[in-house]
């Protein structure tokens, strides 16, 4: 089985995502016709008959001509001397000559926004439906309203039905790193909560003979578009990693830098929302962490955009803090021949070493509703040093929650942590 089709085999039978279609030949009332020979007794006769009719449509020869309201019909009846003088008279007398007329193929989205612009009357009388011109049936305000209440349930339904799929395909994604880090890191935790029910972070980790790249990366946005985001930084990265570029996390940052500018068309700084041309231009990127461990040497190069790297030695009672470079990537801002700075760091055994997207360090709460912080991260990860790192993901957990409280959560959260 080639490449292509064991990533097909990964990822479970797309859904039907076919948009539900509704027009006004669904709501169509049947309701018999009167001709204008009617007269207005025997209006008076069906009106009394079927006291649920709001309305009695006026057909001549196929065609509706008119629309005769109940209420007004009754009231008109009640005046004095009327029944004396219309009793016996055609219907016609009484009848809405210009009534809202809908042909029956039309979409009922399209339906409830000309029902709209018609006013009130047509909301109160309700409206004839007809079939190329002939009579077909009467369609009432609510029964449109609840079609449309329908019809947008259903999209909704659609569209989450599409963003659980998208879950699926990032998850399905990400499983050969998931196994990869299983194999190769006995004791490790990956944390991944998407804000939303996809996210705008993600993450890469391969192993070699000689060592291992990991990859951490908070892509700009979450939700839809973050995710649109992950696919394309999982592309360009995965792409750009060869037997150069892995032992220089340095120069892999610079390399998935070029390929998103240039794919994006992200080069000029000064292109703001819009190009020269009108056209709608993009500035979106990626924070990230990148890691190369040499397990030989069991040196640790690590180079981040916007993210940094925390380190726990075995004997230290603080975590060291290595920050990044304050520049991100594949940003029109961002020079196209930026180049990031390597950081070497030796792990005596037992060393802990963590990466944290910002979701977590910028997520608002406690009493003065500021950002949780890497004080308080620090604090936690001394707290819990001793613990498996699967027990150190749930303490993290934990303590984002009591935090954030009552707070909404401000983006997706990831981490990745290990011992070696």
């Amino acid at each position: 089985m080639n490449d292509a089709a064991n990533r097909a085999a990964l990822l479970p039978q797309l859904p039907d995502f076919q948009a539900p279609q509704r027009f006004a030949a669904d709501i169509a009332i049947a309701v018999a016709p009167v001709t204008p020979a009617a007269r207005n007794c025997d209006v008076f006769a069906v009106f009394e008959a079927q006291p649920e009719l709001v309305g009695l449509p006026v057909v001549e020869g196929e065609r509706p001509i008119g629309l005769i309201n109940r209420n007004i019909f009754m009231q008109s009846l009640t005046r004095q001397f009327h029944r004396e003088i219309y009793w016996n008279k055609s219907c016609i007398a009484f009848m809405d000559k210009s009534p809202f007329i809908a042909e029956a193929a039309t979409s009922i989205q399209d339906l409830s926004f000309a029902v709209i612009e018609s006013g009130t009357k047509t909301l109160v009388d309700g409206f004839l439906i007809t079939d190329a011109g002939r009579y077909r049936g009467v369609g009432l305000a609510h029964d449109m309203l609840r079609a449309v209440a329908t019809l947008q349930a259903e999209k909704n339904r659609m569209v989450m039905e599409s963003i659980d799929y998208g879950s699926v395909i990032q998850r399905s994604l990400s499983r050969a790193s998931r196994e990869a880090m299983r194999a190769t890191l006995p004791d490790h935790f990956l944390l991944w909560e998407p804000r939303d029910v996809v996210s705008g972070d993600f993450y890469h980790f391969e192993s070699f003979s000689d060592g291992f790249l990991l990859a951490l990366y908070d892509c700009t946005g979450h939700g839809v578009p973050g995710a649109f985001m992950t696919l394309i930084m999982a592309s360009f990265l995965q792409g750009a990693i060869d037997n150069r570029t892995r032992r220089d996390p340095a120069r892999l940052l610079g390399e998935v830098n070029r390929r998103v500018k240039t794919a994006m068309d992200q080069i000029d700084p000064q292109h703001g929302a819009s190009g020269r041309d009108g056209e709608h231009r993009s500035d979106d990127g990626m924070d990230a962490a990148l890691c190369w461990f040499d397990a030989d040497t069991r040196q640790l190069t690590y180079a981040g955009a916007h993210m940094p790297l925390f380190v726990l030695p075995p004997a230290s009672d603080e975590v060291e803090v290595i920050d990044g470079d304050r520049a991100g990537v594949g940003y029109a801002t961002t020079p196209m021949e930026q180049c990031w700075r390597n950081h070497q760091v030796t792990l005596a055994p037992g060393t802990s070493v963590y990466v944290f997207t910002d979701g977590l360090l910028d997520q608002l709460g406690g009493d003065k509703r500021i950002a949780f912080g890497k004080r308080r991260l620090r604090a936690t990860l001394l707290e819990y040093r001793n613990e498996s790192m699967p027990v150190q993901r749930v303490a993290l957990l934990e303590a984002l929650s009591r935090y954030q409280g009552r707070e909404v959560r401000k983006d997706d959260v990831s981490a990745f942590g290990f011992r070696l």
